[in-house]
């Protein structure tokens, strides 16, 4: 089980640096494509590098929709969780640490590629709009990582349909929320940034968390599953 969690912290840390770290860095330079293809590669790099240890869930919402599928137990649910928001909050941490070294780089101006909804944020989508495009993307997330990973499911192409299935989302949702689909990937960057980030943190727990459950209820239903 420690090598499990240690592959979430690891996968988790890869995530969060390769996706906001490309906003952070490069996000003028790269655009929105730019940034949806580093969140969409950085899941296949963890997936191969990591997935044969751990199942490279890196996120909550996927560990608690193995739970509700059935495919995973409370306590290592819990585990996983509390690994995939660890490795977050190191990445957001040494991403910060960087960006610092830039002259006009501030915390609070510039921040750490963190979520949101509202006014002042990207395309100023409203809570509603935030909480059911999280929910329903991430329902589509957990689906399809649970019909890929599943035994019938090709077992070598997982880790690129889940990957670019996560750069689709991304190309569907920055200008909503700036796609968190994973309350571990919000929680990092929100701890540390503070201030609004922190106080929308719940929408991007919630409605990720919900989507995630709704997916492994319906593939625990065999709604969503290979007979």
């Amino acid at each position: 089980m420690t090598k499990k969690l240690l592959a979430e912290v690891l996968g988790t840390f890869i995530l969060v640096f390769f996706g906001c770290g490309s906003a952070v860095f490069m996000g003028a330079e790269i655009g929105m494509l730019g940034i949806s293809l580093a969140f969409g590669l950085a899941i296949v790099a963890a997936a191969y590098s990591l997935g044969h240890i751990s199942g490279a869930h890196l996120n909550p919402a996927v560990s608690l929709g193995m739970l509700t599928a059935g495919r995973m137990g409370l306590a290592d649910f819990i585990g996983y969780a509390i690994a995939q928001v660890l490795g977050a909050i190191l990445a957001a941490l040494v991403i910060m640490l960087i960006a610092q070294g830039r002259a006009d780089y501030s915390l609070a101006t510039n921040g750490l590629g963190q979520n949101g909804y509202g006014a002042g944020y990207l395309g100023e989508y409203s809570l509603t709009a935030a909480l059911l495009f999280e929910t329903v993307a991430t329902f589509l997330f957990v689906t399809v990582i649970l019909g890929a990973t599943q035994a019938k499911a090709p077992a070598a192409m997982a880790g690129l349909a889940i990957g670019l299935t996560l750069a689709a989302i991304h190309l569907v949702g920055i200008t909503i929320t700036g796609v968190s689909v994973n309350p571990a990937r919000s929680a990092g960057p929100a701890l540390l940034v503070g201030g609004k980030a922190l106080a929308d943190l719940w929408v991007f727990i919630l409605a990720p968390l919900a989507g995630g459950a709704l997916a492994g209820v319906l593939f625990a239903a065999g709604l969503t599953r290979a007979a």
